[in-house]
C-alpha cells in the first residue's frame, strides 16, 4: 500500500497536481512534514502514543488523527486508502463539502472462512466500517478486478462507483540482471524469494514446504524478505522450526525488511519469486518481480491471477499442496528455456504496467467527481 501511494503521488505531481499524504508519527523523531518530491509532502499527525503499535489499535486513535487533519488542507478530493483512513475522513470530507475516495487494499474476511478470502478482522469495527465506507465513498478505486467484486459482493459497494486502478511498476528500479540467468553454472542452485509482511496470510509455511520437496540437486535456497508483524509475535521462530522439521533449516535465510533499492537487487539475483499468499487484492510483489526478469510462481487467488498472467509471465496454482508446488518450481529451474521466456514476456508486461499510466487512471476518477475547471 505504501508503494503504491508514494508512486501514485508522485506521478500525479509530476503532472503538475498538488499531493500531500497524512500519516500517524509512530516516533518523536518524525518531523512534523518532509518533502518527498516536487509538489508531494508528507505530514505526520499525532494521534496515538510516538511508538510502534500492533495494527489493530489503531482503530483508537481514528477520531484523534480527524481532529488532526481537519486543521489541514484545503483539498480538492481526499482518497483514504486502508479502512482506518476513510473511518477518520470520510467524516471531515463531508464537512469540508469535498468528494471522498477510498480504496481498501486488503478487505477482511470473518474468522470463519478461510484465509484465502481475506485478511482476518484484528479491529472490532473493521467489517462493519468497511461496508460503511464502501457504500457511502463517492468513489472506490479498487486495485484488480478480484478485488472491485470483493467490494460490491461482500460490503456492498455499488457496482458504477467501483473503478479498477491497476498499480505499476518501476522498471528503471526493477530491471533485469545484465547477464542472462542462463548464463549462471549448471551446478548453481541460486536462491529463490519470497517477500512480505512475515504473517500467516502470505503463505510462508507452504514457500517452506515446497523448495522441501524440490529434488535436492535442483533446490536452491529459500530467503525471505519482510518485516515481522507485531500482530503475529514469534511467527519466525515457527517458520525457522517447519524449515527443520523437513531438513532445510540451513537453507531458508531471514533477510529481515528490505529498502526499495535491495529488493530490487535481491530479486533480479533471484532463480524464482514465489508467491504463497492465501490472499490477495493485487500481488505488488508479483509485479515487481516481473520487472526484474525473474519467474513467478504464484497462487491462483484474488489479484494475483491479474498481477501474473498464467503461462505466460508466470506460473499460477491453483493448489496449496506444497507437491504441486514443488513439481512447477522443478520445471521452472529444470527448464532455462521456459524461464527465459516467462521473465521475458513479465518483463514487457511490466514495462507498459508504469505508474504514469496508474496515475493517469486515477486522476481520471478524481476529476470525474470533480467541477471542469479543476481539472481542465
Amino acid at each position: 500500500m505504501n508503494v503504491v501511494v508514494r508512486h501514485q503521488a508522485e506521478a500525479m505531481a509530476a503532472l503538475g497536481h498538488q499531493v500531500e499524504i497524512l500519516t500517524r508519527r509512530s516516533s518523536p523523531e518524525m518531523p512534523a512534514a518532509r518533502r518527498l518530491a516536487a509538489g508531494v509532502t508528507l505530514r505526520y499527525l499525532d494521534a496515538g502514543p510516538l511508538r510502534s503499535v500492533p495494527k489493530g489499535d489503531h482503530e483508537g486513535f481514528i477520531d484523534e488523527f480527524r481532529a488532526q487533519a481537519g486543521t489541514l488542507g484545503p483539498w480538492d478530493v481526499i482518497h483514504s486508502h486502508h479502512w482506518f483512513s476513510g473511518m477518520a475522513m470520510l467524516p471531515l470530507a463531508r464537512e469540508l463539502g469535498v468528494p471522498h475516495v477510498q480504496s481498501f487494499h486488503s478487505i477482511a474476511a470473518d474468522e470463519a472462512t478461510p484465509l484465502s478470502a481475506g485478511e482476518r478482522p484484528e479491529s472490532v469495527g473493521r467489517m462493519a466500517g468497511e461496508a460503511w465506507l464502501a457504500r457511502e465513498s463517492d468513489a472506490i478505486v479498487a486495485v484488480s478486478a478480484a478485488e472491485a467484486e470483493t467490494v460490491i459482493d461482500r460490503l456492498g459497494g455499488s457496482a458504477d462507483r467501483v473503478t479498477v486502478v491497476l498499480p505499476g511498476v518501476d522498471g528503471t528500479l526493477f530491471h533485469p540482471l545484465r547477464a542472462p540467468a542462463a548464463t549462471r553454472s549448471s551446478t548453481e542452485h541460486g536462491y529463490a524469494v519470497v517477500a512480505g509482511r512475515l504473517q500467516p496470510l502470505k503463505g510462508l509455511d507452504l514457500a517452506i514446504e515446497a523448495l522441501a520437496a524440490v529434488p535436492s540437486h535442483l533446490r536452491p535456497d529459500l530467503v525471505i524478505a519482510g518485516d515481522a508483524s507485531a500482530d503475529f509475535t514469534g511467527y519466525i521462530d515457527e517458520l525457522g522450526r517447519l524449515a527443520d522439521r523437513h531438513g532445510i533449516g540451513d537453507r531458508v535465510r531471514f533477510v529481515g525488511p528490505r529498502s526499495r533499492v535491495d529488493l530490487a537487487e535481491l530479486f533480479r539475483g533471484a532463480r524464482v519469486v514465489l508467491v504463497p499468499s492465501h490472499s490477495e487484492t493485487f500481488g505488488l510483489v508479483a509485479l515487481e518481480a516481473a520487472a526484474s526478469g525473474v519467474p513467478v510462481v504464484a497462487q491462483g487467488t484474488g489479484g494475483l491471477r491479474e498481477a501474473v498472467l498464467a503461462d505466460d509471465t508466470g506460473l499460477v496454482i491453483e493448489s496449496r499442496d506444497p507437491l504441486v508446488w514443488a513439481a512447477a518450481l522443478t520445471e521452472v529451474l529444470s527448464h532455462p528455456d521456459l524461464a527465459s521466456r516467462l521473465a521475458a514476456a513479465a518483463r514487457a508486461r511490466a514495462e507498459y504496467l508504469d505508474w504514469p499510466r496508474s496515475a493517469a487512471a486515477l486522476l481520471d476518477v478524481y476529476c470525474a467527481l470533480l467541477p471542469v475547471p479543476v481539472c481542465a
